[in-house]
């Protein structure tokens, strides 16, 4: 079997775990249990900050066919009550962190749309990629709760429009707010 994106995510995981970057890892078939999971990983810890390292698309991030959008914010949403579990125990506007890994989820209207309802909802930092990543990682930006969004709604995009995007470039050196899957923060600025 010829190596993939699981075998990076969890050989990522580990060396940052060796590292000292993660206090705990876990690869998750759901969010579900995703959710679960955080909610019950020592519990009488505040949580400073949750990397997710998987695929994602404008406005959402996935664990296989199942996303993580906007809508999850809604009360009725099913995820809603374990995402205000999180939110309660995430520390408040810079000092917590929610990162998406991820390709091009904070890329386009969508993207730029989820990172300020969930910085909002949160009540912490997001961050989150408008490219395709991979090793190298481009169009990294932040965002605080009742931040502004500062980036463009066609910044990685190479193919539809803002509204409707339909393919995403590949992260290169020279594009912006890149780093490397090396890194283990966000940049100051970014």
């Amino acid at each position: 079997m010829l190596p993939g994106l699981s075998h990076a995510w969890w050989l990522g995981g580990w060396l940052y775990r060796m590292l000292g970057r993660f206090d705990a890892v876990r690869p998750v078939e759901s969010w579900e249990e995703a959710w679960d999971w955080l909610g019950r990983v020592e519990p009488e810890r505040k949580i400073a900050e949750v990397q997710y390292w998987g695929h994602g698309k404008w406005g959402s991030a996935r664990v296989d066919k199942q996303t993580f959008e906007g809508d999850a914010l809604l009360r009725d949403h099913a995820f809603n009550p374990a995402l205000r579990r999180l939110r309660d125990r995430m520390l408040p506007e810079e000092r917590g962190l929610f990162w998406f890994r991820t390709c091009e989820t904070f890329g386009a209207r969508p993207g730029q749309a989820f990172a300020r309802d969930l910085s909002d909802f949160l009540g912490a930092r997001v961050a989150g990629h408008t490219y395709i990543i991979g090793h190298v990682q481009s169009g990294l930006h932040s965002l605080l709760p009742g931040g502004e969004v500062d980036w463009s709604e066609t910044e990685g995009l190479s193919e539809g429009t803002p509204d409707d995007p339909r393919q995403a470039f590949w992260s290169k050196l020279r594009e912006p707010n890149t780093i490397t899957c090396l890194r283990g923060d966000v940049p100051e600025g970014y």
